[in-house]
């Protein structure tokens, strides 16, 4: 009985897995545009990172979760402060899963468009686009 259980959970956590995600994925192409219509992009990776690799010209540097990988406390009341809910939003990260994290979180928020750099900062230098360190 209980293995018979433990079966249908995973199979119930597995269908979860291949659902939509509750924001858009975009490349490098469409994160140009969405830059050029001046929607704003938060790069939400630790300030170590951001100075080894240098960040996309124009990001707002926001640290989503820390060393330890818990919440930054100062993410959601800063980030709600200056984001509407209803307006565009692009995260950043190094590869992507922290923004897949944080875009999912602010879409339980009720934010409605929330665009993630799929593959994140790592596509963007790899596809010999400028960054810039400060």
């Amino acid at each position: 009985m209980i293995a018979r259980l433990f079966a249908v959970v995973l199979f119930a956590l597995s269908l979860g897995a291949c659902a939509e995600p509750p924001y858009t994925n975009v490349d490098n192409a469409k994160l140009k545009e969405l830059l050029a219509q001046g929607v704003p992009l938060y790069d939400i990776r630790l300030p170590e990172e951001w100075r080894q690799t240098g960040v996309v010209e124009g990001s707002r540097k926001l640290t989503f979760f820390d060393a330890a990988g818990r919440t930054n406390p100062e993410f959601l009341p800063r980030f709600s402060a200056e984001v509407d809910k209803n307006a565009p939003v692009v995260l950043i990260c190094r590869s992507g899963n922290r923004t897949d994290a944080a875009a999912r979180e602010l879409a339980k928020m009720g934010y409605t468009q929330v665009y993630n750099v799929r593959n994140g900062i790592n596509r963007w230098m790899s596809d010999n686009n400028p960054v810039i360190r400060n």
